[in-house]
């Protein structure tokens, strides 16, 4: 798999600096690079309780996103999945540690604990003021004897910050995140493993399955689960941090519901409505990329019960972007359209046989919607087929309210229709297209006639002529064999739709944003569309 990585032995300190170079100077870093590579605040004056944590790289932002004030003081990196050494560590706390002491935060890994663990010796020895907390948070296998460390890390990094940074001392400041520690619960599910820099990836998750309670550097979960959906993800997980959910210290439940990494910002957000529609939360933190592990496809949610002072704490600001701050859960507010916008309901009326042919043509592009959203991604975004056929599902579910034995109104009902459930630029052209025939059919005109004046104030509005590589293409050859049949309307539309293969450079639509090699030998999916359409009529009409 590509990656945007230059060498994997810089990979990390190419990251950081990177970091470092965007911060506008809040943050600086120790010369240690490569095997010491502590990020901390460049405005640190040693005059409040440090907190340091960190752990191997790949779990960006955390730890070095969450250094500024009122979080970490310094966070110290290891390599991809690999922690820091003693020294790191020990530098990590020297540098930042005045008479106020320090703070070790801890996520519970072999290897972060003896090496911070031994760094916090190593330091009380130099005569600093060292204290250490291990998070262990996730209940995915409640039988190990040392749960891991993940997500719910972060409520320690910000309650015990807010802590420190209103000046509590270190015995203070450590009380609280130990209370914190003791309440949070996390578990995390993906539907793919991650990819370290330099390795293989492990294909372990096949498809259809999803992974429950995976840990952040990839280890295996407690099991493998059918995958239904996000609602479905969302509910196993919660069923999982139910007993953690009994309400009993009678606080403020907060949720982070947070993004293991290349779960995109749309399925997060999905992901978001399915835990408010559950009720567990009455806050969220998130979602957001907190704590990542690389590019895996998943999500983690943590819990906590938080006191008043807690979710004080919680909700107070910082200045750091990786935060993403904690927010009420809410009913979703919905206002009226305003005045005008509201569609106009037509009359309901019945014809048996109309009613019959929009059936079968919202089933011709259903049945279309792969064929069309592979063709449409050799030039496009791959969607016109998906576009195409969530129309069609809407328009089969309004056929009730239509008025199927009036022309003059269905043209104009079916353009509205088109307009609100066909995405793009297909529904507004379709729906000029449609009300434009109501206009003629109301002024008189044949259907034929009607039809042809739609095209003509399509091709009007939106520029587009036959040749220049769109569904008209297809449609207005169609339209002049249509008195000829539906068959010859389909032959001449499937000519039409072939031609454009031949058309190396569009000259409307979205081809026209595309360059031309992307363009030879594949049919426009709007021109192909619609000689299905009509080869699927006419030969149903022969039947």
């Amino acid at each position: 798999m590509a990656q945007f990585v230059n060498a994997k032995e810089a990979l990390v300190t190419e990251a950081l600096d990177g970091l470092l170079a965007t911060a506008g100077g809040k943050l600086a870093r120790l010369d240690g690079y490569p095997h010491i590579k502590v990020v901390y605040r460049a405005d640190w004056e040693r005059t409040k309780v440090a907190l340091v944590s960190g752990g191997g790289s790949g779990h960006e932002p955390a730890h070095a996103g969450f250094v500024g004030p009122g979080m970490l003081t310094a966070a110290v990196c290891g390599e991809v999945f690999a922690s820091p050494s003693v020294e790191a560590v020990l530098a990590g706390i020297l540098a930042v540690t005045g008479e106020a002491g320090c703070l070790l935060i801890v996520k519970n890994y072999t290897g972060d604990r003896l090496n911070f663990g031994l760094a916090a010796e190593r330091a009380r020895a130099l005569g600093r003021k060292v204290e250490m907390v291990v998070v262990d948070d996730d209940i995915a296998l409640p039988d190990l004897p040392q749960p891991r460390g993940v997500a719910g890390t972060l409520f320690v990094h910000k309650i015990a910050g807010a802590a420190a940074e209103a000046g509590e001392s270190l015995g203070q400041v450590a009380a609280k995140a130990r209370a914190v520690v003791a309440k949070i619960a996390s578990i995390g599910k993906s539907l793919d493993t991650c990819t370290v820099p330099g390795s293989p990836k492990e294909d372990r998750i096949p498809k259809g399955k999803a992974e429950l309670g995976l840990g952040i550097h990839g280890e295996p979960g407690v099991e493998q689960v059918d995958f239904t959906g996000a609602k479905s993800a969302v509910d196993i997980v919660l069923e999982k941090l139910r007993p953690y959910l009994d309400g009993a210290g009678g606080g403020t439940r907060v949720a982070l519901l947070n993004n293991l990494g290349s779960t995109t910002p749309l399925e997060m957000a999905v992901l978001a409505h399915a835990l408010a529609e559950a009720g567990v939360a009455q806050q969220v933190i998130g979602p957001a990329p907190m704590m990542t592990s690389l590019d895996m496809h998943g999500f983690s949610v943590s819990i906590i019960e938080a006191d008043d002072a807690e979710l004080a704490a919680l909700a107070a600001p910082v200045p750091m972007a990786a935060w993403p701050g904690m927010n009420k859960v809410v009913a979703v507010p919905v206002a009226p359209l305003p005045d005008g916008l509201t569609p106009i309901e037509p009359i309901p009326s019945v014809n048996p046989r109309i009613r019959a042919t929009l059936e079968h043509v919202a089933d011709l592009l259903i049945a279309a919607e792969a064929k069309l959203n592979e063709l449409d991604a050799k030039s496009g975004d791959g969607d016109t087929g998906s576009t195409l056929a969530t129309a069609a599902r809407a328009l089969k579910g309004s056929l009730d309210r239509m008025p199927l034995a009036d022309l003059t109104q269905l043209f104009p009902a079916l353009g509205n229709e088109l307009s609100q459930t066909m995405g793009g630029s297909s529904g507004v052209i379709l729906a000029i297209y449609f009300n434009a025939a109501g206009d003629a059919c109301a002024n008189g005109q044949t259907v034929h006639q009607a039809l042809r004046e739609g095209l003509r104030r399509v091709s009007e509005v939106g520029g587009a002529q036959v040749g220049d590589r769109t569904m008209i293409d297809a449609l207005a050859p169609a339209l002049e064999a249509l008195e000829h049949g539906l068959s010859a309307a389909a032959a001449a539309a499937r000519t039409g739709a072939d031609s454009t293969a031949a058309i190396h450079r569009a000259k409307a639509g979205r081809a026209a944003y595309v360059p031309e090699k992307n363009l030879q030998g594949y049919n426009d999916p709007g021109a192909e569309a619609v000689a299905l359409l009509l080869e699927g009529l006419a030969e149903n009409m022969r039947v």
